[in-house]
């Protein structure tokens, strides 16, 4: 797992919180200091927090649930797109669909859908549309695979819900606790942290600190797949072993030696 160092998490900007006008007095065990305004994340804190819920997201990824990652705001869209993207997790960056948790099913029919629209163009019947549907067809695959296209591959609820800005995702949020899904987010200084299970606490609206945290929290989740993945090596190698052995040869019985009195 990857070493939380202070100084970069200082040079990252993720000890800036909001105006000290608009703080949430729950965060408050997390706070250094005010200063001009502005308070101040004890990185200290931070630090362990983000080691702490590293090692949580990596056995959760090392047990083989899928960890959601939500970030619709514009200066993490990218960012979570390409690290959640890296360790082939789920993400939602766009506008958080209604009941994308707790009406799961009805989410799964709308990813069929862009899946059958594919089948359609392979198999030629999309060409036996006129160009008027074939327009329409078009546009409803695009539009589902803005929404949906990156959760594609997630057949099931997901084990864990990763937030940045628990705020603005609070649909999101609410859903998982609904749902008793396990949820780390990124919290800021102006946030209630008792909404979340395993929070970070940190600045949520630079680019540079959502980064920092993302790239160390995403290393984790490698770490634990990393492990799956050899685990699995290591059984299908006993297995493989345990196939490749011998049957065992029946002992010949020995002929008994006849007694004196038969002779």
């Amino acid at each position: 797992m990857e070493k939380v160092e202070v100084k970069e998490l200082l040079e990252a900007g993720v000890h800036f919180g909001h105006l000290t006008r608009k703080w949430d007095p729950n965060m408050a065990p997390y706070i250094y200091m005010e200063r001009n305004g502005i308070h101040i994340i004890n990185l200290y804190k931070t630090a362990a927090k983000i080691e702490e819920t590293s090692a949580a997201l990596s056995k959760i990824a090392a047990s083989g649930k899928k960890i959601l990652f939500v970030a619709t705001k514009k200066q993490a869209k990218d960012i979570v797109a390409e690290k959640a993207g890296a360790v082939n997790q789920p993400y939602i960056t766009e506008r958080w669909p209604g009941g994308m948790l707790t009406n799961f099913v009805t989410i799964r029919k709308a990813v069929k859908k862009m899946a059958s629209i594919d089948r359609m163009k392979k198999d030629g019947t999309f060409n036996s549309l006129s160009k008027k549907e074939r327009l329409q067809v078009d546009r409803q695959r695009a539009k589902l695979e803005k929404n949906l296209g990156s959760i594609s591959d997630m057949t099931r609820l997901p084990g864990a819900l990763f937030v940045v800005d628990i705020k603005r995702e609070h649909i999101a949020i609410k859903e998982a606790q609904k749902l008793n899904i396990p949820i780390f987010a990124m919290v800021d200084t102006n946030s209630d942290p008792r909404q979340v299970d395993y929070l970070i606490p940190a600045n949520d609206d630079a680019s540079k600190s959502i980064n920092k945290v993302l790239s160390i929290v995403t290393s984790a989740i490698e770490d634990g797949l990393n492990e799956r993945k050899a685990e699995r090596v290591e059984k299908e190698g006993k297995a493989q072993k345990q196939d490749a052995k011998p049957a065992p040869v029946e002992a010949k019985a020995e002929p008994v030696a006849a007694s004196k009195e038969e002779e």
